[in-house]
C-alpha cells in the first residue's frame, strides 16, 4: 500500500502550487518526456493518443464542411515571408532560420514555418485563375516552430503540432461566413468532445493576428482562473491577396483579388483538458477524448478463471467502448492509483466473488462513485455511464466558469476582482488601444475577446471613463 500512496502523493496539490501540479500531472501520467532540444517535448503514446483522437474527430468535422487536406513545405524563403509587412513584423521575434544546406551557405536563408499563410498565398497565386477555381478550402496537419523564450508542455513549446486551414473565396461575404463557420466548429468540438465550455468573440485590434482584418477566438477558463485562448479563426480580407498577387477572372472577365481566411487549433488543447478537468489524483479525461474509456482490473488475478473472464469482458466491451485489461503484476491498489493518474473514465473490477455472482464493479473517475452491475447489463450500463460522465464534466466545468466570471462597473472593482478573486472579468471598454495597454500594464489582465453576445451595464469605459463602445472579457492568461 505504501507504493500506491507514494504514487498519488507524488503530485503537488493544485491549490498549493498550480504550475507544479500541472507539470507533475503531465510527467507522471506519461503524456510527455523532456528532450535534449531545449523547449521541445517528446509526446509519449498516452499523450499522442489524445492528439490522434482530437485530430480524427476534428478532421471529420472539417470534411463535413467541404475542407480538403493538403501539405505544404516546412521552409519559407525570406523574400516570401517579407511580402506581407504586418505579418512578418508580427512573427519576426519567433522565427527560426536555416542558413546552411549541408556545408554550403544558402543564397537565401529559409525560415522554418511559424505558420503557412505566405506559402499558401504563393501556391494560390499559381493555382487560382478563374472564378471556377474557387473556393479553395484547404487544411494541413503539421508542426510549426516558434522560438519561445519561456516554454511549458503543451501550452507553449518551440515546436508544436496543429492544424492550419487556409481558404480562398471570391467574395468578402463568403470569407467572413467561412471564418465564423470554423470558429463554431471549434466551439462545438470543445464543448461536446472536450467537455470544455468556451466564450466566442472577436479579438481587439491590438490582439488580432498580424495581417488579418479580423480575428475571432474561443476562450476557455482553466481551474486556476486563468484564461486560455483555445482556437482562432482569422478573416484576412484581400490584404494577403494583394501582397502576393492572388487574383482570379470573374464571370465578367475582370480581374479580382480573392478573399482569404485562416484558422487553427494546436496541442495546447491537451493542456486545456488537463487544466479544466484534472484533480489532485491526476488527469480526468472526458470519455469522448479518452484513448482508453474502460480499464478492466482483475482482482486476485492468479486465481483460476479471473484473467480469462477479464479477457472475455474486454472482447465483449470492445464492441462499444475503448477498453483494456491491466494484467500486470502490480497490486490492485497500485493499479487503481495508476488508472486514476491517467484519467481513465471508468474502472471495471472483477474477481472470483464477482464471477461467482455474475457481476462486476464499475468505478467513475470523475467523482469516485461505485456501482455493481450484472455482466448481462454491462452493454447497456457502460455507454450510459460514459454519456453521463461526459455531460457531468461539461456541467461542472461550466459551473466553475460561471462562478468565476465577474462584472466590474468601476476601476476599483476591476482591480479588486483581479487581485482577490480569479477568472474572467466582464467590463465596458472605450475601444482605445492605449487604454487597453494601460489596463494590462496595471493589472496583468488582457482583453480576451469582445463576445458575440454583448451586454451593456455601463455607458463608460471601466478604466478611462470615456464613452463605452464594447463589453469585453478581460483576464490573466496563459
Amino acid at each position: 500500500m505504501a507504493d500506491d500512496k507514494k504514487k498519488v502523493e507524488a503530485i503537488t496539490s493544485m491549490e498549493k502550487d498550480f504550475a507544479q501540479w500541472y507539470t507533475d500531472v503531465v510527467i507522471k501520467s506519461e503524456l510527455i518526456g523532456y528532450t535534449s532540444v531545449k523547449g521541445c517535448m517528446a509526446i509519449k503514446p498516452a499523450g499522442y493518443a489524445i492528439w490522434e483522437l482530437i485530430q480524427k474527430q476534428l478532421d471529420a468535422k472539417f470534411k463535413e464542411t467541404g475542407v480538403e487536406n493538403v501539405y505544404m513545405p516546412m521552409f519559407i524563403p525570406e523574400s516570401l515571408l517579407e511580402k506581407e509587412k504586418d505579418h512578418v513584423e508580427g512573427f519576426a521575434p519567433e522565427v527560426a532560420w536555416v542558413t546552411h544546406g549541408g556545408l554550403s551557405e544558402l543564397q537565401e536563408k529559409l525560415c522554418v514555418r511559424p505558420t503557412s499563410e505566405t506559402l499558401f498565398c504563393d501556391f494560390y497565386a499559381k493555382d487560382i485563375e478563374s472564378y471556377r477555381d474557387l473556393p479553395k478550402v484547404y487544411n494541413q496537419w503539421c508542426s510549426v516552430v516558434r522560438w519561445e523564450k519561456e516554454t511549458r508542455p503543451f501550452l507553449r513549446s518551440r515546436e508544436f503540432l496543429w492544424q492550419e486551414g487556409h481558404t480562398a473565396h471570391a467574395t468578402a461575404e463568403e470569407a467572413e461566413e467561412r471564418t465564423i463557420q470554423m470558429l463554431n466548429v471549434y466551439a462545438d468540438f470543445c464543448e461536446n468532445v472536450l467537455a470544455m465550455p468556451v466564450i466566442k468573440g472577436q479579438k481587439t485590434e491590438k490582439e488580432k493576428f498580424a495581417g488579418a482584418v479580423a480575428t475571432y477566438t474561443i476562450e476557455a477558463l482553466m481551474h486556476d482562473g486563468k484564461a486560455l485562448q483555445s482556437g482562432t479563426s482569422h478573416n484576412f480580407g484581400d490584404g494577403f491577396a494583394k501582397a502576393f498577387g492572388v487574383q482570379y477572372t470573374d464571370k465578367e472577365n475582370k480581374l479580382q483579388y480573392v478573399h482569404q481566411t485562416s484558422w487553427g487549433v494546436t496541442t495546447r488543447l491537451i493542456g486545456a483538458i488537463i487544466m479544466v478537468h484534472g484533480d489532485d489524483n491526476g488527469l480526468v479525461l472526458p470519455p469522448r477524448i479518452a484513448p482508453t474509456q474502460v480499464m478492466i482490473v482483475p482482482i486476485m488475478q492468479k486465481k483460476e478463471g479471473v484473467l480469462e473472464k477479464a479477457e472475455e469482458l474486454r472482447s465483449a466491451i470492445s464492441a462499444y467502448a475503448r477498453v483494456k485489461v491491466d494484467a500486470s503484476d502490480k497490486s490492485p491498489g497500485f493499479k487503481f492509483a495508476e488508472q486514476e493518474m491517467r484519467g481513465i473514465p471508468l474502472r471495471l473490477e472483477v474477481g472470483p466473488r464477482d464471477i461467482e455472482a455474475g457481476q462486476a464493479i464499475l468505478v467513475r473517475r470523475d467523482n469516485g462513485e461505485k456501482e455493481t452491475v450484472a455482466f448481462t447489463d454491462l452493454e447497456k450500463r457502460i455507454p450510459e455511464l460514459l454519456d453521463t460522465i461526459q455531460k457531468d464534466m461539461l456541467e461542472k466545468a461550466r459551473a466553475h466558469r460561471d462562478a468565476n466570471t465577474h462584472t466590474a462597473k468601476s476601476w476599483d472593482e476591476f482591480k479588486d476582482i483581479i487581485e482577490n478573486r480569479q477568472g474572467f472579468i466582464k467590463a465596458m471598454w472605450c475601444g482605445d488601444t492605449e487604454c487597453e495597454e494601460a489596463i494590462k500594464a496595471e493589472t496583468g489582465a488582457s482583453t480576451r475577446c469582445m463576445p458575440f453576445e454583448q451586454e451593456c451595464f455601463s455607458d463608460v469605459c471601466v478604466h478611462c471613463g470615456k464613452p463605452a463602445k464594447k463589453m469585453v472579457y478581460f483576464g490573466r492568461a496563459y
